[in-house]
């Protein structure tokens, strides 16, 4: 599912507009984002949680020529699936 197949299927839903649903959707996206971009944990009780997390420096190898390499640490985004998504997809 794409971000135009989710912004249908809410809006069938919700019993909105696609243009109200598309707002929501990306609304929702966008607080997302900038709460795990300032540091923030965002938590859906029963679906997951976004977190930023930190990845230590490591070494990595240049796959063309086989050469060593730093790659530098890093905060990447993460998702933890709660309890409720996971037996949901095992259930499938």
């Amino acid at each position: 599912m794409n971000k135009g197949e989710l912004i249908t299927t809410v809006a069938a839903k919700a019993g909105i507009s696609k243009k109200e649903a598309d707002t929501i959707v990306s609304a929702a996206i966008d607080t997302i984002m900038e709460a795990v971009a300032d540091g923030e944990k965002v938590t859906f009780v029963g679906f997951g949680s976004f977190e930023p997390r930190d990845r230590k420096e490591r070494e990595g190898r240049n796959p063309k020529t086989g050469e060593t390499m730093t790659i530098p640490a890093t905060t990447v985004p993460a998702f933890s699936a709660g309890k409720g998504f996971k037996e949901a997809v095992a259930a499938s």
